[in-house]
Formats: structure tokens, C-alpha cells, sequence
């Protein structure tokens, strides 16, 4: 790290001063180093403290949780939100003011009623590509749009069907295609949710679609064609109010869409700009937190596929890179002061927990504590079991 006579302040609670001059060709700058992203992170993600919301409410703020394993976002609530309970998010999906849903980089997501129609028709051309980009060969003739209309009229009268069932009706029109492919990309063309019981608590079931118009009760809002991208700009901003202060790459990273350069460069009047220690630009919401770096952070467990983790591009906030390939591999993880330190699974007798690197006596103490109230909520109140295994 620069010393005073590089002309870089010594970093105060991990952020560095830059004055105007001492970095050519860049104006006068903050340096957030990663302790000091952690915490922000932390913070947006709800994981410094449990937040006093309702699960739509805190399914907004976190702009969805990714939920391809329909069990992991109970824990990524519960993690978040003071006083969860199971029922809170079955309530939720049952009213249809919380829906599952293709939608960012075509993962599965646990978003809000209102977001699932305001942000389809901007991920519809991602969607599309993405389903392309595996089955560009076996599709090739297929008009997308006829594709669309037709699988709109199987699902026209209000029931769910399995992919295979939608397929099966359609597969005459389209004899040379896979069923495979078919199904995925009709599911990207056409606005659906998953309906429950699929997503309920400790309910094994299959995927059953139905329009998302039809059981929200309000269609699709359509793309704008005039340019102004308002649905970009609110990604951006709803981003970082969730993730940052975060890199542009960091924002594609989590929603898989390339047009939003324009977007960002719309609305960065109304940013602020830090750099990180590699000399990124980051972007951030004026009045977004942004706590001191040594602000304590507690214990947390998190499930498969964590919005914490997979919401950037560079995850060295708040995983080692030796790790780094964990959540996306699908293992649960601890944080402990903030950054990964440890995987757990439900064992036979309760939660087991594996560190990644030696616990302190506090440390340990801290994960047991917090893994037998996770032990309580996974077990419906009849357990409290916790092993640590030894690193």
C-alpha cells in the first residue's frame, strides 16, 4: 500500500484519500479497499443486522433472490429478516405478491409481483440469446416470435403445465426440434411464473408454468422504443442501492443484460464515484450506506447461489479467490467477520458446519450460536444440533 510520500494518506478504516494531482489523468477520488466494500455490502445485502420488513418488502429491497433450489431462499430470508418465519414467504407466493421467475442472466428468481412485470420486457432479448447461445443449431429456422404467440394460446386458458406439456402441444408445428430446446427457449419467450406449490416451504414439486399476466392480474409492461431505457435506469439505480458501490461490469455481472451502458451513462449525474485498490471506477447511490469498515459484523449462513456473492463480477469482497468457485458450485457458506470462512450442510443430527480456515474460540462460539437458531428454523423447532468439524 502507498505510503504519505506516494501522496496517498495512510487508509483510515480501509479508505484511502486521493487528492487532485496525485493519480494522473483522474480527478480527486476515494479508494474503497475491500473491508470497506464488505461492510457496504453487508449492509445493502441486510446482513449487518436482521431488517423489520415483510418478505415482499425485503425481496424488493434485494432487488430478487436467485432461487433455481426452491428451499434456499427461506434461508437467505431468514438470514435477512428479523422474525421469519416459513409461512411469511408460502403467504407471499400464495398471494401472488412474490412470483418465481426466469429473469436475471435466465437463473430462476424469487422477485416481486411488481418487478416481474416492470422488468420482463428488458430481459426478453437476454433470454432469448441465452437459450441461443446452447441450442442456436437445433433452433435454427424457428421464428422466436410465432414460437412466442403459439405458447402464449396453450397457456391462454389460466392452467399450469409442465415444459413437456406445453412442448407436447407444440411439437408438431416444430417436428425437427428437440424437446429440450423447445421447452427452454418457450419459457424464455413467453412471460411465466412458476406456480406454487412449487417454492413452498418443504414441499417437493415439479415445475408447473403459468402466464405471468394471468396470475398477477396485470400484463407485461412493454418495451419502450423511444430510447429512454427507463427500465434500464431503474436497474441501475436499484442495483446499487442493493450491491454497491459496485463496477458497470459488476452490474452486468448480475443481470446478464449488455445494453445498459446507456443507462448508467443517463443517470451518473446523479452517482457518486469511488475506485477500488485495482483502480476500478465504482458507482454508488449518493445517500446509500456505506458504513465505517470496522463496524462488527455478526455470523451468517447463507444458502446455495447467495445474491451476496453472485451479484458481482469480482466477489473478492466478501470471498477468498481460492474459494470462489463454492457458490457457484452450489455449497452453502458462514460468514464470519463478513467474509466466507466456512460451508455447512443439514446433517443426519442437524447442521454441520466445515471451515475453510482455523476459528477462533469467539469465532467458533459465534457459529454455533447462530447455526443452532438455523438448526431450530430447518427442523421446525425440534432440533438444535451443531458440529463444527476441525479446519
Amino acid at each position: 500500500m502507498p505510503g504519505e510520500a506516494d501522496g496517498v494518506r495512510p487508509s483510515v478504516s480501509g479508505i484511502l484519500v486521493v487528492s487532485v494531482g496525485e493519480v494522473e489523468g483522474v480527478e480527486s477520488m476515494t479508494v474503497l479497499d475491500d473491508r470497506a466494500l464488505n461492510r457496504a455490502t453487508l449492509a445493502r445485502q441486510l446482513l449487518l443486522a436482521r431488517a423489520e420488513l415483510s418478505v415482499p418488502e425485503a425481496v424488493a429491497r434485494l432487488c430478487g433472490l436467485q432461487a433455481q433450489e426452491p428451499q434456499e431462499p427461506f434461508v437467505g430470508l431468514w438470514s435477512r429478516v428479523r422474525a421469519f418465519e416459513p409461512a411469511m414467504l408460502d403467504d407471499a407466493l400464495l398471494g401472488r405478491r412474490v412470483v418465481r421467475t426466469h429473469l436475471m442472466r435466465r437463473t430462476v428468481h424469487l422477485v416481486t409481483a411488481e418487478d416481474a412485470v416492470a422488468w420482463r420486457a428488458r430481459h426478453e432479448a437476454m433470454l432469448r440469446q441465452r437459450v441461443l447461445g446452447v441450442y442456436r443449431r437445433e433452433l435454427a429456422g424457428v421464428d422466436l416470435d410465432e414460437l412466442a404467440a403459439a405458447g402464449r394460446e396453450v397457456l391462454a386458458d389460466g392452467e399450469s403445465r409442465s415444459t413437456r406439456e406445453i412442448v407436447e402441444v407444440l411439437a408438431d408445428r416444430w417436428p425437427g426440434v428437440g424437446v429440450r430446446a423447445l421447452g427452454e427457449m418457450v419459457v424464455a419467450v413467453v412471460p411465466v411464473v412458476q406456480r406454487p406449490p412449487r417454492g413452498l416451504w418443504r414441499v417437493r414439486a415439479g415445475v408447473r408454468h403459468v402466464l405471468l399476466s394471468a396470475w398477477v392480474g396485470r400484463e407485461v409492461e412493454p418495451s419502450v422504443e423511444d430510447g429512454s431505457d427507463a427500465v434500464g435506469k431503474s436497474l441501475v439505480r436499484r442495483y446499487l442501492a442493493a450491491f454497491g458501490p459496485a463496477t458497470s461490469a459488476d452490474l452486468r455481472a448480475w443481470c446478464g443484460l449488455a445494453g445498459l451502458p446507456a443507462a448508467v451513462a443517463a443517470v451518473r449525474e446523479e452517482l457518486v464515484t469511488f475506485r477500488d485498490e485495482r483502480g476500478r471506477e465504482l458507482l454508488d447511490l449518493p445517500d446509500a450506506p456505506r458504513p465505517d469498515p470496522d463496524t462488527p459484523a455478526p455470523v451468517r449462513f447463507l444458502p446455495a447461489f447467495d445474491n451476496a456473492i453472485l451479484g458481482y463480477r469480482d466477489r473478492g469482497r466478501i470471498v477468498d479467490e481460492v474459494h470462489r468457485g463454492l457458490s457457484v458450485a452450489g455449497e452453502r457458506v458462514v460468514l464470519v467477520d463478513g467474509r466466507v470462512a466456512a460451508t455447512w450442510k443439514v446433517g443426519e443430527s442437524g447442521v454441520v458446519v466445515t471451515p475453510l480456515r482455523r476459528l477462533g474460540g469467539r469465532e467458533r462460539a459465534a457459529v454455533v450460536e447462530e447455526g443452532r437458531e438455523l438448526a431450530s428454523l430447518l427442523s421446525g423447532g425440534g432440533g438444535h444440533d451443531v458440529r463444527v468439524e476441525r479446519s
